[in-house]
């Protein structure tokens, strides 16, 4: 790690940064309200989007479908979770092995979520396994990428065929589709999974001692290739790892070594303390979340399309508050899973380790956004592809997979390819440049192409997530085509050179106080 610079938090510079936030930060927030709150002209067209909300007698921007099954749940994920963790408890002191709990507990969990649509996910995690057994390596990887891919788009296309459709006598199960009846969605998790589970059978070292040399317990890149041996990968642990069910609906991710890993030996990470704070933490941002549900309404904005005579900046802050509802929107139920294992003594990776606003780098965003996801592709795509030996090619390939886990569509699919031609640029000039970072000049240069980075992966998640075609062209043709388009592209370059320097400063602060956080 670099040796960290002198502070900057008190010189002239960053105390004119000081007076730049404390003017421009409540603009953006102002702003947003003022495009999708009571007093547009729009308000009309996306007004019955909005739900009864609970603060203020306020209205609640409650429309972003994957959100709301999560928000209108909350009680019922609170009480599972108490349920799950108090029983656990008791068959543990009767004896029972965690793995044996966590895998009839699974089970049935998964059939009420899904009910008898679990059959199909079974089904799909019965050809995977048995793909795993087969003697040849190399066929035996290729069989479960090829079939791993395929129910993607099997699922996708044939997820509504009702069992009565296959066998009448078999129509009785159409009627119970669980709590959750878009079973589909989640098996994108459950198949990443079911690869890391035969993926480390296959890659399996023979068994020997990998503990540290002082006797204590391993980190967590360690605990990946933690070798076990050949009966540690059967059917029973299969089933717990598979359908452990704090991380089942939507992780976070940990790999089938490290659960098993984790299972024998409890982290010491994991304390009463650090946990009851965690759970403080998470609630302070389900509150945050609740407040800007409340008062910012862009994403109804978004899908009515209520933008028309909106300036420039307007749809803007529509956009970057949408991306940040975003944010939060995955931050919440990732801690929520997260907060639930810990308690269970199951450590997995965070998924949001820094504020999407506070983000400069392609590489780095993508490192710190869906953290263990990010960890799960480096260890089955990326490094096996070659890494950055071939840092291209394997870019693409992952970026592709992760377009299509997401879901089967062209646009998310050109999203990803648009995010590798976006990481190209960075990669060639951070080599161009490296030889001159001890140069006075060098911070503001970064700032520079750091502007450039942000701008494009603003406008990739825009068109991907929020705006669409629609939103993101009007936005450009405004920003490029009128002199207040002109005026607010120039300002709010100048605003986000500054925001850069701060994100530079305090990663610089990070490593004076010994963090060493790569993103």
């Amino acid at each position: 790690m670099k040796r960290a610079g002198p502070s900057r938090w008190k010189s002239l510079e960053f105390k004119v940064y000081a007076v730049v936030f404390a003017v421009v930060v409540p603009l953006m927030v102002k702003t947003a309200m003022e495009a999708s709150n009571e007093t547009n002209p729009n308000f009309y067209r996306y007004e019955r989007i909005l739900s009864d909300g609970w603060l203020f007698g306020r209205k609640v921007d409650n429309s972003d479908s994957q959100y709301r099954f999560f928000r209108d749940n909350v009680p019922m994920i609170a009480a599972l979770m108490v349920f799950h963790l108090v029983l656990k408890r008791t068959f543990l002191s009767l004896g029972t092995e965690a793995v044996v709990f966590d895998a009839g507990f699974g089970l049935l969990f998964l059939f009420g979520a899904h009910g008898f649509n679990c059959l199909r996910i079974l089904f799909h995690t019965m050809v995977m396994y048995t793909f795993g057994r087969v003697p040849n390596k190399k066929l035996s990887i290729a069989l479960l990428w090829t079939y791993g891919l395929a129910t993607l788009f099997l699922n996708d296309r044939y997820r509504t065929v009702k069992f009565g459709g296959l066998l009448p006598a078999l129509s009785f199960m159409d009627s119970f589709k669980g709590l959750i009846a878009r079973w589909d969605v989640f098996f994108n998790f459950t198949l990443l999974r079911l690869l890391s589970f035969n993926l480390d059978y296959l890659w399996r070292e023979p068994k020997k001692d990998k503990e540290t040399k002082d006797g204590g317990e391993l980190d967590e890149r360690q605990r990946q290739n933690y070798a076990l041996e050949d009966k540690d990968y059967s059917l029973l642990h299969y089933f717990a790892y598979v359908f452990y069910t704090p991380l089942f609906i939507a992780g976070p991710i940990v790999t089938f070594n490290d659960y098993i890993y984790q299972t024998r030996h409890p982290l010491s990470s994991i304390t009463w303390k650090r946990t009851a704070t965690y759970g403080l933490l998470l609630l302070c941002c389900i509150m945050l979340m609740e407040f800007i549900l409340h008062y910012i309404y862009v994403v109804a904005v978004s899908k009515a399309k209520a933008w028309d005579g909106d300036t420039p900046f307007q749809i803007s802050m529509i956009g970057l508050f949408n991306l940040n509802i975003i944010w939060l929107k995955l931050l919440i139920p990732w801690r929520v899973f997260r907060f639930w294992a810990l308690c269970d003594g199951i450590d997995p990776p965070e998924n949001m380790i820094r504020c999407v606003d506070n983000n400069y780098s392609t590489m780095q965003f993508w490192r710190a956004w869906h953290r263990s996801y990010n960890k799960w592709v480096v260890r089955y795509v990326y490094v096996p592809l070659g890494g950055s030996k071939s840092r291209i090619v394997a870019s693409f390939a992952v970026f592709t997979f992760v377009a299509i886990w997401h879901d089967i569509e062209l646009r998310l699919l050109i999203w990803g390819w648009l995010i590798v031609l976006f990481l190209l640029p960075e990669m060639l000039a951070t080599q161009l440049a490296k030889p001159y970072e001890n140069k006075w000049w060098f911070r503001h240069l970064c700032g520079v192409g750091a502007i450039i980075n942000i701008w494009m992966m603003m406008l990739a998640n825009l068109f991907g997530f929020c705006l669409g075609k629609d939103g993101l062209t009007l936005l450009l043709k405004d920003m490029f085509t009128t002199m207040d388009g002109w005026v607010f592209f120039v300002l709010s370059s100048v605003c986000l050179w500054i925001a850069v320097q701060v994100m530079f400063e305090w990663r610089e602060e990070e490593k004076r106080r010994g963090v060493d956080v790569k993103c």
